[in-house]
């Protein structure tokens, strides 16, 4: 076999021993909350902001696409997931996070 599949294979060795308890899908909410999230918020702000500039020159449907579409799927889309962990870390944890 490869050497991705040896690596691959092992991985997914370990993480099928990994008991998921509680403290362990409260841990990976808040990680995904208090690190990836202001992540994906840069990357989909700066494309947004991206696409909205574009915009400038597009006609028809492809400037709705850049302007209107794109920016309000992938704002809304992060918006969503935000509230939707922040609702879950209060309700599992009782901590109120507050937006960065």
């Amino acid at each position: 076999m490869s050497k991705w599949t040896d690596i691959r294979d092992s991985i997914e060795d370990e993480v099928s021993k990994v008991k998921v308890d509680e403290s362990v899908k409260q841990s990976v909410t808040q990680h995904l909350y208090d690190d990836i999230m202001p992540s994906a918020r840069r990357l989909g702000d700066g494309f947004a902001e991206a696409v909205k500039e574009q915009a400038k020159s597009e006609a028809g449907w492809c400037k709705v696409r850049d302007l209107i579409v794109l920016p309000g799927i992938i704002q809304g889309g992060l918006w969503l997931t935000e509230k939707v962990l922040k609702l879950i870390i209060k309700e599992t944890t009782g901590v109120d996070v507050q937006s960065a």
